[in-house]
């Protein structure tokens, strides 16, 4: 039986959200993760890193902080329960992620306050923007991400 107390008006957009990661991880990645750059060791090449280094000071680090490491206080919500952006360097959340997922976040944006760039970063640049933030995550942070996603 349908229980309209459990779907309101305010949690379909969060629904939808979560319809379209799963739409998205039934797609092909783009990115062969388990490609091995010669260089990196990673799904990204050197040159993938250096433009998203690029794209990620230009358009990300007011945020998230020029080495992606974010704010101290990034776990103390504002007055309106609203928490600073996360460090996207390996201490936060953002392995816990799907390759797609991040895509998806960076081009949507979230409902709690990052914007989408979608209209500014085309696919090869949101591939090339996580390649930088990637490259910031240790080995062993990497190494777990890349087991729990392929």
């Amino acid at each position: 039986m349908f229980n309209s107390k459990i779907i309101t008006k305010k949690s379909i957009p969060a629904m939808s959200f979560v319809a379209l990661i799963m739409v998205l991880q039934g797609c092909t990645d783009s990115v062969n993760l388990n490609n091995k750059d010669s260089d990196t060791q990673r799904w990204y090449s050197q040159a993938q890193v250096e433009q998203g280094e690029q794209i990620f000071q230009e358009n990300c680090a007011s945020c998230h902080g020029s080495k992606a490491q974010a704010k101290p206080d990034w776990r103390v919500a504002d007055s309106r329960g609203i928490y600073p952006p996360p460090p996207l360097n390996g201490k936060a959340h953002a392995w816990h992620h799907p390759f797609d997922m991040l895509k998806v976040t960076i081009a949507k944006g979230t409902q709690r306050g990052m914007p989408g760039w979608e209209d500014k970063l085309d696919e090869k640049q949101i591939e090339a923007t996580i390649a930088w933030i990637e490259s910031h995550w240790p080995d062993k942070v990497y190494q777990a991400w890349l087991r729990r996603h392929q």
